[in-house]
């Protein structure tokens, strides 16, 4: 340390001249005088040191945890500005309702009333669950509404992704450096769906936190620790990463990066602890013997039922997904793959999992959300050759497309951000009716939420507490719904005989283009309605907002 070696400079001075100078009257003198100086000198030394370090501990922070805290902003002012859920994270965020506030009361929690299509392990939102406990405890002794829950769950999960892709930001810098880590967070800062979804409580972001843990094993030639990472992804979270352990591994027994016995013997030991954790657990809490995974795969694969859910031709992933999830990133990736040649190693595998996982049908963004980090390093790679050879003229040129394509993929994710926010109008819903309903101590007022509105927006996360009551019963007719003693209804129909429509809320239709500024806007229609009961005088006479 600098402090270090100035501040004891003149101890050194001072016993070098006293070990090898003789002990006359004169050289004590000197000795005197020596150590005389030194302690004068040394408190000035050590406050000019003291600033010294101070401002380059200062540095130090900002260079160590400058791109954390610009990443983690960006995904929290998503969570604060679209807290809500949508149905694909209905299991995970219920169960992680459930483990906070139901604890080890199994027959409160909402999958043994509504399992959904296949199961899930409760793994992931078990260890969410323990990180946000203690924010949790401490939003409830404050008194604060569930809804504060919501945010701090999604948090957590955010914190947890966000430091897997630190570490495999880490091995970036190591292999690439500085400046290609820099160009990865731009990239990444300027795309929407990677932070946006790094929040979400889905498996496949669970999932994604391992793979970026795989990714940073990889690159630090970490071998055997990036398959189990892989593994584990594999048979707890989502047994589609199959898809991506298997180019991965091949790519490694070829470039004899590991060895066909050696991958045997440990990939073996950590699958067989790893379905035996699933089964432990999810047997417990599904209260039958079971393992998630297998079914998922069994659902998905062999009996392809999945395609019941709409399907997408075979290069959707390439010509839809991919260019709205990486934006500017996703020319710069096919870019880098020419102008650096480590990148194809890192890359070919993840091309590799995208075209088999083309072959099903039914395809989703977020089935390939693991493949956009690859992807944005293969980009930051190319930004960074562009950059660094811009004074040339046929390089000056890309680098100003470049930039235009950085500001482009700006504009498109806060259109995309616009539109996310319109599209959980249930939840908005909620919120007005809770903000601008009357509260009744002594008269419980029970909301029913119909199916479309539990998919849009509603989770337990969102209730309040007496005289509020909710009702998620499926299957009942606009008919029954007049037999039943409901004082508010949120549905998708506007008209419901016997209650009055209080209000609606809107949500996102479409984007249109324009002449003008701004060149794109979105279109908003209503999709749910409040419905309240004609039976009910203070439903009737109070003033409502209407609905359109």
């Amino acid at each position: 340390m600098v402090y270090e070696s100035c501040s004891t400079l003149p101890f050194v001075v001072y016993f070098a001249r006293a070990r090898f100078s003789s002990p006359s009257p004169e050289n004590k003198t000197n000795r005197s005088l020596s150590l005389s100086l030194s302690r004068t000198s040394l408190p000035t030394i050590s406050k000019e040191n003291n600033k010294t370090m101070a401002s380059k501990s200062r540095g130090t922070s900002m260079e160590r945890y400058g791109y954390d805290l610009l990443l983690g902003s960006i995904a929290a002012f998503y969570v604060l500005m679209v807290p809500y859920t949508k149905v694909e994270e209905s299991f995970n965020v219920q169960a992680m309702h459930d483990f906070l506030y139901h604890h080890h009361h199994l027959d409160n929690y909402d999958h043994l009333e509504f399992p959904g299509v296949v199961p899930r392990t409760f793994i992931g939102a078990m260890v969410v669950s323990l990180v946000a406990a203690p924010f949790v405890l401490t939003a409830n002794l404050l008194h604060l509404p569930k809804f504060y829950a919501l945010l701090i769950v999604r948090m957590a999960l955010g914190c947890i992704v966000l430091y897997t892709l630190r570490f495999f930001r880490r091995q970036i810098r190591n292999k690439f450096g500085h400046q290609v880590e820099a160009f990865f967070v731009i990239l990444t800062a300027i795309q929407f769906h990677l932070l946006f979804y790094s929040t979400r409580p889905l498996p496949n972001i669970v999932a994604l936190g391992i793979v970026n843990l795989a990714y940073g094993y990889w690159f630090e030639g970490r071998f055997y620790a990036a398959l189990n990472s892989l593994i584990f992804a594999t048979t707890v979270f989502r047994c589609d990463m199959l898809l991506l352990l298997c180019p991965l591994g091949l790519q490694l027994l070829l470039t004899k990066d590991i060895s066909l016995w050696g991958a045997l013997k440990c990939c073996t030991s950590m699958g067989l602890f790893c379905i035996g954790l699933t089964i432990l657990v999810d047997s417990i809490m599904w209260k039958r013997f079971l393992w998630p995974e297998f079914e998922v795969f069994w659902f998905n694969s062999v009996l392809n039922k999945s395609s019941e859910w709409g399907t997408h031709a075979f290069h959707w992933y390439f010509t839809s997904a991919l260019p709205r999830a990486l934006l500017v990133a996703y020319p710069l990736s096919l870019f880098g793959l020419f102008v650096d040649r480590r990148v194809r190693s890192f890359t070919f595998p993840v091309l590799a999992f995208i075209l088999l996982y083309s072959k099903l049908p039914h395809k989703e963004l977020r089935f390939i959300i693991s493949s956009v980090p690859i992807f944005n390093l293969s980009a930051s790679i190319a930004a960074n050759r562009i950059y660094n050879n811009k004074k040339k003229m046929i390089w000056n040129f890309l680098f100003l497309i470049m930039l235009g394509l950085l500001l482009l993929s700006l504009a498109g994710t806060i259109t995309t951000f616009m539109a996310s926010y319109w599209n959980y109008p249930s939840g908005h819903a909620l919120k007005e009716l809770h903000r601008i309903g009357f509260q009744n101590d002594t008269n419980e007022q029970w909301v029913h939420i119909d199916t479309f509105s539990a998919m849009n927006g509603i989770s337990r996360f969102c209730e309040n507490d007496f005289p509020w009551r909710y009702s998620k019963e499926e299957q009942i007719s606009l008919q029954e719904l007049k037999q039943r003693n409901f004082t508010f209804l949120i549905n998708e129909h506007p008209v419901i005989n016997g209650f009055k429509c209080l209000f609606a809320e809107d949500g996102f239709s479409r984007v249109r283009f324009k002449l003008g500024f701004p060149p794109i806007f979105v279109v908003k229609e209503p999709k749910v309605f409040v419905h309240g009961n004609l039976g009910n005088k203070d439903v009737v006479s109070k003033n409502w907002p209407g609905c359109p």
